[in-house]
């Protein structure tokens, strides 16, 4: 008897030590979708080197963007259409391309930038540029190759957690100290 698949929206993936992809080596990613016809996530740890400000003065270059969005980063999200954004905010805020999630949302439209530049907007959000993204199966091999251990996403890994720690913060939900694994993989 086959069980039913086991999806994981929702969840953390979180790289095996010996994940040799470099765009997903080390990473930590938020998975916004997963069903039989494939994944959608964000990783959320890899900042880009680009502030919201460098975004905005793109967007409205006649605007001056406020000094608070010099220190928001913007993440590279995913190898998959990195020239598009993608925020990911508490649920609570509409804009004009928001998909309700649960507790969280993602927002595609300009307005959310526009939004948070203005104090209007999420006080917690994660902007990035490009996806994640994974075909039919595609995720479940990899997750059996033991390219990736997944635990429940933790909000506050996602918005209070610094970058740098949200690897082994996510890794630490499960007791797990990735330093301590090997790349050996073995199968019952």
């Amino acid at each position: 008897m086959k069980s039913a698949p086991s999806y994981l929206k929702h969840h953390f993936l979180i790289a095996m030590p010996h994940m040799a992809d470099p765009n997903f080596a080390q990473t930590v990613t938020y998975l916004v979708e997963h069903n039989e016809q494939g994944a959608m996530g964000l990783v959320i740890n890899r900042p880009n080197g680009l502030s919201l400000s460098d975004v905005l003065e793109q967007l409205r270059p006649d605007y001056m963007p406020p000094a608070r969005c010099q220190g928001l980063p913007i993440y590279a999200g995913g190898p998959v259409q990195t020239d598009r954004g993608f925020v990911l905010h508490p649920a609570g805020h509409s804009f004009q391309a928001t998909l309700e999630l649960g507790d969280l949302a993602l927002s595609t439209s300009q307005d959310v930038l526009f939004a948070i530049a203005d104090g209007s907007g999420p006080q917690q959000s994660l902007v990035a540029l490009g996806y994640a993204g994974w075909d039919a199966g595609q995720l479940e091999t990899e997750l059996s190759d033991n390219a990736w251990l997944t635990c429940p996403a933790d909000l506050s890994i996602l918005f209070d957690t610094p970058t740098e720690q949200r690897l082994s913060a996510a890794a630490a939900r499960l007791g797990v100290n990735l330093s301590l694994l090997t790349a050996q993989a073995g199968h019952a």
